[in-house]
């Protein structure tokens, strides 16, 4: 990357996807860690995952019943019973104590092991159990039904044999995944680590949430949503702080940032505004600012910051207008922070809509309207969300979109189909 000289830097308009394309080259997958199975949900499998066990582990009971030697019951009927002595009661949990001989059956509970020469189990119902007093202890119990081998026997390995590689590298997470780990005894799972993002926010009118409103101030709510879009991706955010526009205060902000695996800051790019962060950046790392052939959220920055003689942190800057740091968000940093993870799905899914009113395309760049998409029977309607200037946060809190009208085209008129970018999962 170029070297940036105090004061000037280069304007090159790139379009979305070079951006884009500029900032994935530099970052890969992380490193793999340990994690307890119920705290691995939305994490990316780093190894092959094989099982160390049968599934289930022995051939059990899919019934409560008994169990038989089929060919012994062959001839039973509901009117002519076949008379067996019964050896034993095998409950789920317990083993066999007694294996099957001719003219004999083990009466035996959903989930127990089968003995030993059984091949079927007949459920209650097909049995004379019901007709029994409750007082006498059974010994013996009639058959009212003939059975083919395996009936309502659950085989040994049938789900998941012993060394089966039950996921894939690579596999997302999920509830039901979780649920196999844990039935395979497995009470952690190897997954690429979660990222550490830092968020940092620039500029001397900046206040927190929660101070006190102050003349000329304005309440920083650019860290908050960024901090809600890392938490929504399953990263982790590290909130640094404000960073006001001295030397210092910067370089002290900076420091904090290092120890991650993406510093987000948002505002100080663009043209205008104070070049103190620039400069703080240029000296501490490697970046280049970049104008964007969209709307919102011309200006941007990448690069990266110097850890130590040989390591580095990827940093992007996000503009400071909050409408143009969240789409400048969802455009760069969320792709980003989903490759660290080793999702290889980057992007949103994007649908067609029929828009409803107009978007204006005044200067040859791409425009990401915020828009409401409804489904109608006929596919989908997108209607702008009122007033689209970069600075009007309300216009993102109703959105479930991003419509699209590309570089060379001046307006998207009622009636024209759209592309949209959907914002809720």
């Amino acid at each position: 990357m170029a070297t940036h000289h105090h004061g000037h830097h280069h304007e090159d308009m790139l379009s979305v996807e070079e951006a884009r394309d500029k900032i994935l080259s530099q970052f890969g997958v992380l490193n793999a860690q340990n994690f307890l199975i119920t705290e691995a949900l939305g994490l990316v499998t780093s190894d092959q995952v094989r099982s160390e066990i049968n599934i289930p582990p022995l051939d059990n009971s899919a019934m409560d019943g008994y169990a038989v030697m089929s060919r012994d019951v062959s001839t039973a009927t509901y009117e002519h019973p076949v008379m067996l002595e019964i050896l034993e009661t095998i409950p789920a949990g317990s083993l066999p104590t007694k294996p099957l001989k001719t003219g004999a059956a083990s009466r035996i509970m959903t989930g127990a092991p089968v003995p030993e020469h059984c091949d079927a189990v007949i459920p209650f119902e097909d049995t004379t159990e019901k007709d029994f007093s409750k007082s006498g202890r059974l010994t013996e119990i009639g058959i009212r039904t003939s059975v083919s081998p395996g009936t309502n026997v659950r085989v040994k390995g049938k789900d998941i044999k012993e060394a089966d590689s039950v996921l894939e590298e690579g596999h997302v997470i999920t509830a039901a995944t979780i649920g196999v780990l844990a039935s395979m005894g497995m009470s952690h799972v190897r997954a690429i680590r979660k990222p550490v993002v830092s968020i940092l926010s620039t500029g001397n009118e900046l206040l927190s949430p929660g101070e006190k409103p102050a003349e000329g101030k304005i309440f920083d709510s650019n860290s908050s949503s960024i901090m809600a879009s890392v938490i929504q991706l399953g990263a982790i955010p590290r909130y640094i702080g404000i960073a006001r526009d001295e030397m210092g205060s910067v370089r002290e902000k900076l420091r904090e940032a290092m120890e991650s695996d993406l510093v987000i800051s948002s505002a100080g790019v663009s043209k205008g505004d104070y070049d103190m962060v620039k400069d703080v950046m240029s000296e501490h790392g490697d970046l280049q600012f970049w104008s964007v052939r969209m709307r919102p959220a011309k200006p941007l920055a990448f690069g990266t910051l110097n850890r130590g003689s040989k390591t580095s942190v990827p940093l992007i800057g996000l503009p400071g207008n909050p409408v143009s740091s969240l789409v400048a968000f969802e455009q760069f940093c969320r792709p980003a922070i989903l490759k660290m993870m080793g999702k290889t799905n980057l992007h949103r899914p994007t649908i067609q809509a029929v828009l409803k009113d107009s978007i204006v395309n005044y200067d040859s760049r791409r425009v990401y309207a915020r828009v409401i998409v409804e489904q109608t029977e006929d596919g989908y309607t997108a209607k702008t969300t009122g007033h689209q200037d970069s600075n009007i946060l309300t216009s993102m809190v109703h959105a479930n979109g991003l419509a699209i009208c590309p570089e060379e085209e001046e307006s998207k008129d009622p009636g024209d189909i759209v592309t949209v970018i959907m914002l809720d999962d």
